[in-house]
């Protein structure tokens, strides 16, 4: 089977799928005609089981020593459940904090987020684990392809218009014309190009393929 074929058998994308490839948890044979790789029934099933396993949280390297027969997967279990006990622990911190602070009526500016902060930092202390949202909005992933496209379009674009407008002031000495529209027309194609591959890569963000194959 075709990777596409998996893709929609499995319901794991293409990049989740080269993504364990990566990791080492899956190694497809190659196809001798074309050196493809050729996926079967065996790859398929161990997608399903790291698809399982990727559900319920459990770590890349936990999946790896699985595999691997070091540990079953009633011991893969028991060490997940470990983490997943710490977590609702700390989830439930959480939730008795924001039930304390749904009865406080004053705005955020008077708020005295001090004495909640030390609390939480006491917790802390004991083991406890806070989500953290101070994260770059991701917006800020799309700053550098866009500011790349920008520069290298405004650079062809110059490229383009020096050809015209060498032509064009002096057509006797230019090459021929329609050497001149070949010329012009190379910096317009690789435009074209950075463009659509711009918009790849924006969909790409959008879609948060990156995140879900860290995911599953």
């Amino acid at each position: 089977m075709k990777i596409n074929e998996v893709e929609a058998l499995v319901g794991i994308t293409k990049k989740n799928i080269r993504f364990y490839e990566e990791k080492g948890l899956l190694s497809p044979g190659r196809n001798s005609e074309n050196g493809y790789r050729d996926y079967g029934e065996a790859e398929v099933a161990v997608l399903r089981r790291i698809k399982l396993m990727r559900k319920l949280g459990v770590p890349i390297e936990e999946i790896r020593q699985m595999q691997a027969g070091t540990q079953t997967v009633g011991d893969g279990m028991r060490r997940h459940l470990v983490t997943l006990e710490r977590e609702r622990r700390n989830l439930e911190e959480s939730v008795r904090l924001c039930e304390l602070l749904k009865e406080r009526t004053e705005p955020l500016g008077e708020l005295d987020a001090g004495s909640v902060l030390e609390e939480m930092e006491k917790l802390e202390q004991a083991g406890a684990t806070f989500q953290n949202k101070q994260r770059q909005d991701v917006r800020i992933r799309y700053v550098a392809p866009i500011v790349i496209a920008v520069v290298m379009v405004a650079m062809l674009a110059g490229l383009m218009g020096l050809f015209i407008w060498s032509y064009a002031v002096a057509p006797g000495d230019a090459p021929p014309a329609g050497l001149v529209v070949v010329l012009a027309a190379i910096p317009g194609l690789l435009i074209c190009g950075i463009l659509y591959a711009l918009f790849q890569r924006i969909t790409e963000i959008g879609k948060g393929e990156i995140d879900d194959a860290k995911k599953y």
